[in-house]
């Protein structure tokens, strides 16, 4: 059950300090202590936002709740992106990219992984609904496919770029499907989303259901409010933090792909707590639910967004995806069909997943 958040919690503060921060050194020359302190703003700004939407969820009900949060999330990564891509010029063609490959990976096999496996400790064997998850993994494949995977073998446009009438159908496809999706799991097949009780959870799951009251309207609408102001923050920060990323990545000596690791796991990271936090109370459903929404959102949605922004970027527009990312790609379907399909899972499905992450973060440092 989520506590109503009142005015003088953190999640209240972090946002309006973080507006007032910004307003205050909006264009200024940033110093050490003022980068450092506005990534601490942006971090907890970005934890407020999804806190707040998850409040925002809980007063509309699951499935709505994953919707709202992948919205959330979802805005923070266009302004993030947009943001870098603005100020990289060619040097972040691949930005967008590599953001939304990261936010696949990350998902489908961070966050899907570390459920399963807090689950299956908890529980022995997780179960999940196939219908739903499948239904999604479906959706989801289609779009990275669509969207990642096509642009390095089209012929239209040299590299790994679409023609702009490419872009264009991709951008629509891809908005039609998550719309498609999303109105599957809200109206025609809603049940299929639903959590489903663990083995030897019923009386407490049954429990949990008849006593977790929503959050009143005015609980909602507050948060609704805040989640507005940490978003404007976030948008914000982002732009003045940019080149601090930049820079950061570089030194370190990694490849500069691995901005969009760094942007894809900072907005992540609540969803994560969140779906983790779902997983050891049993509800394995609303785990993956947040995973795979998460990653559509972040491609049904992001693409469309970048595709229009591109008309006033500068720079080209590179999706498709290296070989090594193809590889990724595909045997993360492949391991996430084998995954799905049954409606349970052990906690060597969760572990194979966290090596697949693995895998993927090692060779995004050491192409």
């Amino acid at each position: 059950m989520l506590k109503r958040l009142p005015w003088t919690s953190w999640t209240a503060v972090v946002p309006l300090v973080a507006v007032v921060v910004l307003t205050a050194t909006w264009h200024e020359h940033l110093g050490p202590a003022l980068i450092a302190l506005q990534a601490a703003l942006l971090i907890g700004a970005v934890l407020a936002a999804v806190q707040h939407a998850e409040v925002v969820a809980a007063r509309v009900g699951e499935p709505f709740g994953s919707l709202v949060l992948a919205g959330a999330v979802t805005v923070i990564e266009v302004a993030l992106i947009v943001e870098l891509m603005a100020s990289g010029g060619n040097e972040a063609a691949t930005l967008a990219r590599d953001t939304a490959f990261a936010a696949f990976m990350i998902t489908t096999n961070g966050i899907a992984g570390l459920s399963l496996s807090w689950g299956s400790r908890r529980y022995g064997v997780t179960l999940f609904n196939a219908e739903g998850s499948g239904a999604a993994l479906a959706t989801l494949t289609t779009l990275a496919t669509l969207s990642l995977a096509l642009p390095a073998f089209t012929i239209s446009h040299p590299g790994k770029e679409f023609s702009p009438g490419q872009l264009i159908f991709a951008a629509v496809t891809s908005l039609l499907l998550y719309l498609l999706f999303v109105f599957t799991q809200t109206v025609r097949h809603r049940d299929f989303f639903l959590p489903v009780a663990q083995r030897g959870q019923k009386k407490l799951f049954e429990e949990d259901e008849n006593h977790a009251d929503p959050p009143t309207a005015r609980s909602a609408l507050i948060s609704l409010v805040l989640l507005l102001v940490a978003l404007v923050a976030v948008v914000g920060l982002a732009e003045q933090e940019s080149p601090a990323v930049e820079r950061l990545v570089t030194a370190a000596g990694f490849p500069q792909t691995f901005v969009g690791v760094v942007i894809a796991m900072l907005v992540l990271l609540p969803e994560t707590l969140a779906a983790v936090r779902a997983a050891r109370r049993g509800r394995i459903q609303t785990s993956l639910n947040l995973a795979y929404g998460s990653a559509m959102a972040s491609i049904g949605l992001t693409i469309p967004a970048i595709a229009l922004a591109s008309i006033w970027l500068k720079g080209p527009l590179v999706l498709g995806l290296a070989p090594t990312q193809l590889v990724l790609l595909a045997l993360t379907v492949v391991i996430s069909m084998l995954t799905v399909v049954p409606g349970r899972a052990t906690r060597l499905q969760g572990e194979v997943h966290l090596v697949l992450l693995a895998a993927y973060v090692f060779l995004a440092v050491i192409p």
